[in-house]
């Protein structure tokens, strides 16, 4: 079965100290719905677009599980506590088997 990911780009964030409503939230909903974060906030080479901002990937042992993280009244919380002025491009993708 194919793993599914959370790819979160944040390419504006105008204060990081807001997040942490989100991430209190946002964190433990992750880990109970089997998500593994892989890489969150740190080193970022652009090419093409040139966007170095903070960069979050999540792996799910598949996509399914991923969409049901997401889904989960857990996760939408965090959601409702992401602050007002970030930019988010969020996407589940599946991976490869």
């Amino acid at each position: 079965m194919a793993k599914g990911y959370w790819v979160s780009v944040y390419p504006a964030i105008s204060d990081p100290e807001r997040l942490t409503s989100y991430n209190k939230l946002a964190g433990p909903a992750v880990r109970a719905a089997g998500g593994r974060v892989l890489s969150r906030g740190g080193r970022v080479v652009a090419h093409e677009a040139g966007i170095t901002q903070r960069v979050v990937l999540i792996e799910f042992d598949s996509c399914e599980q991923a969409v049901a993280a997401y889904e989960s009244e857990a996760y939408q919380k965090a959601l409702a506590a992401l602050p007002d002025g970030f930019e988010r491009d969020f996407r589940i993708i599946e991976g490869i088997d």
